[in-house]
């Protein structure tokens, strides 16, 4: 089993690329938990090969994009053999004129018979100005297989803004609880209590507020 643990907080003015291949045998279990928050421009590519059967992946991401920001993340999840798993849960928090890019996909070859797989995309918006671009994707070419994919974007919660005003909890603070409870749901998944409690203040540092 591996448990990768990945935060990128470049500068503000930084240019980051990033690459990881990752190929998974027979058995094997790989957990991912990422945070990406620095540089004006930021790119990652990562790659998950499935080579062996009974094997699992999972990926949680957390994306922040603020003032003059573009994060860009690409996925591809290659299920080239039969029985295996994959679940792969991304959020995208967006404010002032930031922009964030998700470009997933998953495929799964003719021989990945029995393959479980689910990607998911969720982004909030909390500018009118920021502007996020997502294509999540499936590829299948086997017939007995369990897939899915998905997509959203949108701000926050009226319902939930006036529940917290309603108890005397003045709009910017009720904004930026929600707004954690959004972003800290990956944060939380960290189960190394060092690292979860340093991402958590990172987060925090770089949380965007509601305009």
């Amino acid at each position: 089993d591996l448990l990768h643990t990945r935060l990128q907080e470049e500068s503000e003015l930084a240019q980051h690329l990033g690459h990881l291949t990752v190929k998974l045998e027979a058995h094997s279990n790989y957990r991912q938990v990422s945070l990406a928050s620095g540089g004006a421009w930021s790119r990652t590519e990562a790659q998950i090969i499935f080579n062996g059967e009974h094997a699992h992946a999972e990926l949680d991401g957390l994306i922040l994009a603020g003032s003059k920001q573009l994060n860009d993340v690409h996925l591809e999840v290659l299920h080239e053999v039969p029985n295996c798993t994959s679940r792969e849960h991304f959020k995208g928090l967006l404010s002032a004129n930031g922009k964030i890019v998700f470009d997933g996909k998953i495929l799964v070859a003719r021989d990945a018979q029995k393959t479980d797989a689910a990607l998911n995309n969720e982004n909030l918006m909390l500018s009118r100005s920021a502007e996020v671009d997502t294509k999540p994707q499936l590829e299948i070419f086997a017939d007995d297989v369990k897939c899915s994919h998905g997509a959203t974007v949108g701000e926050l919660d009226p319902g939930m803004l006036f529940y917290l005003r309603s108890r005397g909890i003045d709009r910017a603070t009720a904004e930026s609880l929600l707004t954690y409870a959004f972003a800290a749901e990956v944060v939380q998944e960290i189960p190394v209590t060092a690292v979860r409690e340093r991402m958590e203040r990172h987060l925090v540092e770089r949380l965007p507020q509601g305009e």
